[in-house]
């Protein structure tokens, strides 16, 4: 594992855009993993830049995002296809044939998550993979269990997820009890994996999931197993490593 300290959250964001950048330079049609949540936004805001730039080319990229709320039509304002949309996908060349997410309204959210392990099955191996990290240590909507799920799964949200998520929403009943996600078999089946965490919040599930015990009770802690993690965060999110 390579960690990188950065000064503040603006820090974090461009070192963070700039390994995804990097990734695409040295292989223009790569698969990226993309992830949603507050801790992207800096990064995803930076790639603007740098593609307006002429620093980057998205023409030939694949992406596939790890999760989506169920329930939620791809064009309200918190789902995660809308969200990159607005943060990312708008903004650059990337071909909207080569971006996936799964399907919120999907009729069975089952069949969906086959579908889209069939998906990924097919772009091959994930190139590069951004996570963020929740403070019970989910990554995607891999929500602490007795077991690690494999590929793409339906998964009821955690209490903890819920009242998070529920300052992007009216109130925390608005928020979807479910979401589908990317499984963690299928996150470590990536070639790379970026983590990105910022805030002082975030110390404690750091120091858990990276020098604690291997536990799908802390599902990030299974990265400890990747051969190829890169951890990049802020002095304050780092703090107690």
């Amino acid at each position: 594992m390579r960690i990188y300290v950065t000064e503040d959250y603006q820090a974090m964001s461009r070192k963070v855009a700039n390994l995804l950048a990097a990734q695409v330079m040295i292989k223009p049609d790569c698969v990226l993993g993309l992830a949603t949540g507050s801790t992207p936004v800096g990064a995803y805001q930076r790639l603007v830049e740098l593609y307006r730039a002429g620093d980057v080319d998205f023409s030939q990229v694949r992406s596939i995002n790890l999760d989506e709320y169920v329930g939620l039509a791809p064009t309200h304002d918190q789902s995660y296809r809308y969200f990159m949309q607005s943060n990312l996908f708008d903004h650059v060349n990337i071909d909207p044939a080569n971006t996936n997410v799964p399907q919120g309204l999907a009729e069975d959210p089952e069949a969906e998550c086959r579908r889209y392990n069939q998906v990924i099955h097919d772009l091959g191996p994930i190139d590069l993979q951004l996570l963020g990290m929740g403070h019970n240590g989910h990554i995607g909507f891999n929500e602490p269990s007795d077991v690690f799920e494999r590929e793409t799964h339906v998964v009821d949200l955690a209490q903890s997820t819920i009242q998070a998520n529920a300052r992007f929403f009216a109130s925390a009943d608005e928020v979807p009890r479910q979401a589908m996600t990317m499984g963690v078999q299928t996150i470590m089946q990536a070639r790379k994996v970026l983590v990105a965490v910022s805030g002082k919040d975030k110390a404690e599930i750091v120091k858990k999931a990276f020098t604690g015990p291997v536990t799908p009770q802390v599902p990030a802690s299974i990265l400890q197993m990747h051969p190829d993690v890169v951890l990049v965060g802020d002095k304050a999110a780092l703090s107690l490593l």
